[in-house]
């Protein structure tokens, strides 16, 4: 599967991510592994944020090294593409918890995550909804003082 990109090499929310697929559906040998400062730069989210993710439960079956270090898979990078979409759409952690749980379920729990996703959804599109509004008031508003400062203008001439 394909991941979009943005130019700083972070995965980007997109329709293509796999919504079904939680990580360690593969198996990675150590030259996949990813150090911690590998997996930052590439899902564009903080080491914090992954280790909060990981004692959360967003986030399982890394490996560790020898030494106790994380190492991630090119399955948690597109898992973390996954909550990012999430993330950024709005998504509450409690709900976020409840998809990896359903996920890592399987094929019996299609009804639940479809479920979270199209309650999801929806919220997500009254949040729109109300932006556009806002977004509307705001040029009416900028239109206003445009026309002020006309008005101004054409006085002092």
């Amino acid at each position: 599967m394909v991941r979009p990109e943005s130019r700083d090499g972070t995965v980007l929310c997109s329709r293509l991510l796999d919504l079904e697929r939680a990580p360690g559906a593969r198996v990675v040998g150590m030259a996949d592994l990813l150090s911690p400062a590998e997996a930052v730069k590439r899902s564009g989210f903080s080491i914090d944020t992954l280790r909060y993710y990981e004692r959360i439960g967003l986030l399982d079956r890394i490996a560790r090294s020898t030494g106790g270090r994380r190492q991630f898979s090119e399955d948690h990078l597109e898992w973390l593409g996954v909550l990012r979409c999430l993330r950024d759409t709005g998504m509450p952690i409690a709900d976020m918890q409840r998809y990896a749980a359903s996920a890592r379920e399987g094929d019996r729990t299609l009804e639940e995550r479809l479920a979270l996703l199209t309650e999801h959804a929806g919220r997500a599109q009254r949040t729109i909804d109300e932006l556009m509004r806002q977004q509307q008031h705001l040029n009416e508003k900028i239109a206003w003082y445009q026309a002020q400062i006309s008005i101004q203008q054409g006085d002092s001439a």
